[in-house]
């Protein structure tokens, strides 16, 4: 299936490894020119140096919460390359405890990085696709926004956050041809889950119908896809990619 994504323009958050990595990736291979963005300048480079198209890859370190880094981040994308077609916000923490051990701080950082950050870009970006009348938004949350997790209210919190958003956000841009959708994964195969005990990763699969852990390519061949003009007329959607864990 020939995508069409040649020579669109994407900006990738969290992208030096794990699923944002495999995002921006695959979006390269397909002919895409992508802005990486992250915290970890090192990380950064490593990545960079890892992609089979680095030609088409720019990157940039900072933190999305600071939303003048953000603003600034994206202009100099723009008049880089004179547009922007996609913005996929995957970058995310998480500190999990419960409730009554959680620090105000871990609060914060959470819901600012997850859910501020993903306003941030949304604010900044939307304006460069108002004036194009085109743009595709790709928000990465999360299954336990939906089911919660002992330990992870704030994650939990900011991923719902994420979904609630999107909905909005599709609506208030919609009319200018603006699509906005959300990919919430279960468990996906990561470093962190590769170094879980083989036992409790045989009992995180009994949760799951199809009995395996997701990759990040999966994740990444729906953002493709919903980066791509054959999902025109999807919009506003979450869509679950967590191996039939949540159909009960």
């Amino acid at each position: 299936m020939n995508l069409k994504l040649n020579n669109k323009v994407a900006i990738v958050t969290g992208a030096s490894r794990g699923i944002g990595f495999s995002i921006a990736n695959m979006l390269a291979e397909e002919g895409v020119k992508v802005a990486l963005i992250s915290r970890n300048i090192e990380s950064l480079i490593k990545a960079r140096e890892q992609m089979s198209h680095s030609e088409n890859i720019i990157f940039f370190s900072g933190d999305i919460v600071d939303s003048n880094f953000v603003k600034i981040t994206i202009e100099k994308v723009f008049k880089k390359w004179n547009k922007i077609d996609i913005m996929v916000n995957n970058a995310g923490i998480n500190k999990d405890k419960i409730l009554l051990r959680m620090k105000e701080q871990d609060w914060d950082n959470v819901i600012n990085t997850n859910l501020k950050g993903c306003y941030n870009t949304m604010k900044s970006v939307s304006k460069y696709m108002l004036k194009q009348k085109s743009g595709k938004i790709i928000n990465i949350s999360s299954v336990i926004g939906q089911i919660g997790n002992s330990g992870q209210s704030n994650y939990a919190a900011s991923k719902s956050g994420i979904e609630g958003l999107t909905r909005s956000l599709a609506v208030e841009l919609g009319s200018r041809n603006i699509n906005i959708n959300c990919i919430a994964p279960g468990y996906i195969e990561t470093d962190m889950t590769n170094k879980l005990d083989k036992q409790i990763l045989n009992n995180m699969k009994k949760n799951i119908p199809l009995n395996k852990l997701g990759t990040c390519n999966d994740i990444g061949n729906l953002v493709c896809y919903l980066a791509s003009d054959l999902s025109s007329y999807i919009t506003g959607q979450v869509i679950n990619i967590d191996g039939g864990m949540t159909i009960n």
